[in-house]
């Protein structure tokens, strides 16, 4: 500490007036805000490893040279072990949207456009600041590559996979660990028939999340932490921010957050095609899973910190979700293992805080245990115990409506050719209602949200009654022209509805394009 101020005396001339320890999170860095006579702060940081504090000095110098919304450096030891930095503020885009995450993902207007600005600056570190860049200052290494994700692999078996006692069969799982690596460090795509390799020199931010991103008072973000950054792929940032345990993203936000960063990155480099793009994002949100299963548990498990062993639960949840959604992961014993992973015991029953619309608060087993105030005729999420199973369907109507296996003879059927179709325009043709551009689309035409504004209020009775009654199926269709675009949307967007309002097992077939799909009942 001595030396920190010996520091500051040099810099300064004087003595600082007063001395306040910042309370750190996951860092081995010590970090002081320190503040002289007339009220002026600074940050001063001591760390542990050189080649580490060497690494952020460099990024944030070059950054600072390229005009980036980082702190600037004001004054370093030889040694690199001590330095002083600019005072960002107190509060982290972790604390403006605190509100949003601890109501369970429900964020405001402008908790949303806080995270929009922030997703539309990462471009801007990940392309502007590789540029000139010499990597080799980068700690631990200068690039991503399959060493790397072989070691962050072999983190999450031993520091979590093990540790839960699940039996694995070692050289299988390498073998999985080898295919997923070699996936996660080539990038081609068929452009005209060619396969194209993108030569896009970009920055890996490596621990992006809403801690490591301050706001100034007009809530624009400034960027810290990013000493373990590297060459490698943008995707992994998006992954890292997006699929954040804690954060409790809704799906129809992220889809959101997704787009802003794609537009962004346009004024950048080139973009890959969507459906590419999609693609290439479920491998690194998947890599990123568990990459954090690695690091919570070995901080959770080993160096018992509670922060990290709370955020297990979320984090397998994740986990749950992406397996139930995905079709794009071609490695089976690996995949068998992560499904047997998320099915211990120990994942099964959640302590769980919820807060309902009215204020009430409950901390139960069962998050979904209803108000006690409610009566009878009172339905809501937090009662939404019984078996049903809810199917969805898209299609298209030139191919019949589909047949309700159930043998209860079908349920509702929605015509969605009365709404704007995009097939009819050619940049939509080659993609579906699941795609953002066609997302986008029907959403600023708005027709498609009027009628299903109806179909919610039609639904929701109806799912709820079947509750009350003890039913087990029930079956909504959505058909158009091609079963593509408007019924696919409609489809998927009322059985997150459904799943996300009553908590039940929903079932999702989008009949013409092959693609299924299980939200699974909550515990």
């Amino acid at each position: 500490m001595q030396k920190l101020l010996d520091l500051y005396r040099q810099w300064k001339g004087a003595e600082p007036a007063n001395v306040q320890l910042i309370p750190g999170g996951g860092s081995n860095r010590t970090y002081y805000r320190l503040t002289d006579s007339q009220g002026q702060t600074v940050i001063g940081v001591i760390g542990t490893s050189r080649d580490e504090d060497h690494a952020f000095i460099y990024l944030t110098e070059h950054f600072s040279q390229r005009k980036l919304p980082v702190p600037k450096i004001l004054a370093t030891s030889d040694d690199q072990l001590r330095y002083l930095q600019t005072d960002l503020g107190s509060i982290s885009l972790f604390d403006a949207i605190r509100g949003g995450r601890e109501a369970g993902g429900r964020y405001t207007l402008k908790e949303q456009e806080l995270l929009k600005r922030t997703i539309r600056e990462l471009p801007n570190i990940q392309i502007r600041g590789a540029r000139e860049l010499d990597f080799s200052n980068c700690y631990p290494q200068a690039e991503f590559d399959v060493d790397s994700v072989l070691f962050d692999m072999n983190y999450f078996k031993y520091c979590f996979l093990k540790a839960t006692e699940l039996d694995f069969h070692e050289l299988k799982l390498e073998a999985d660990f080898r295919l997923f690596a070699k996936d996660l460090t080539t990038d081609e795509y068929l452009v005209d028939g060619d396969v194209n390799s993108p030569a896009v020199e970009s920055f890996l931010y490596r621990d992006f999340q809403a801690r490591n991103v301050m706001l100034d008072h007009d809530g624009n973000p400034f960027f810290i932490d990013y000493q373990g950054g590297r060459k490698g792929p943008y995707y992994y940032d998006l992954a890292s921010f997006l699929w954040q345990a804690s954060a409790r993203y809704p799906h129809k936000l992220r889809r959101e957050l997704i787009y802003e960063y794609y537009n962004s990155l346009k004024n950048y480099i080139e973009v890959p095609p969507v459906r590419h793009f999609a693609n290439r994002l479920a491998l690194f949100v998947l890599f990123r899973t568990l990459q954090v299963l690695g690091a919570y548990g070995f901080r959770g498990y080993f160096e018992q910190k509670k922060h990290f062993i709370e955020s297990i639960p979320p984090a397998i949840q994740n986990l749950r979700e992406l397996l139930a959604s995905s079709t794009t992961f071609h490695y089976p014993y690996l995949m068998e293992i992560l499904r047997q992973l998320t099915e211990l015991p120990q994942f099964q029953q959640i302590e769980a805080t919820a807060i309902r619309a009215d204020g009430y608060k409950t901390t139960d087993l069962n998050p979904y245990k209803a108000h006690p105030q409610d009566g009878p005729a009172t339905f809501s999420k937090y009662d939404a115990q019984g078996p049903l199973v809810v199917r969805v369907f898209s299609f298209s109507f030139t191919k019949g409506i589909p047949e309700d296996e159930s043998g209860n003879g079908g349920g509702y059927v929605f015509d969605c050719r009365s709404t704007h179709n995009p097939g009819r325009y050619e940049p939509y043709k080659q993609l579906t209602g699941l795609d953002e551009p066609v997302i986008r689309f029907l959403e600023d035409d708005g027709e498609i949200l009027t009628f299903l504004d109806n179909v919610y209020k039609l639904a929701d009775a109806h799912v709820r009654r079947y509750i009350q009654r003890g039913f087990t199926s029930l079956m909504f269709c959505f058909g158009c022209t091609g079963g593509q675009h408007r019924s696919v949307y409609s489809a998927q967007h009322l059985a997150e509805h459904i799943h996300e309002k009553f908590g039940i097992e929903v079932r999702i077939v989008h009949r013409e394009q092959n693609i299924t799909q299980i939200l699974p009942a909550e515990k």
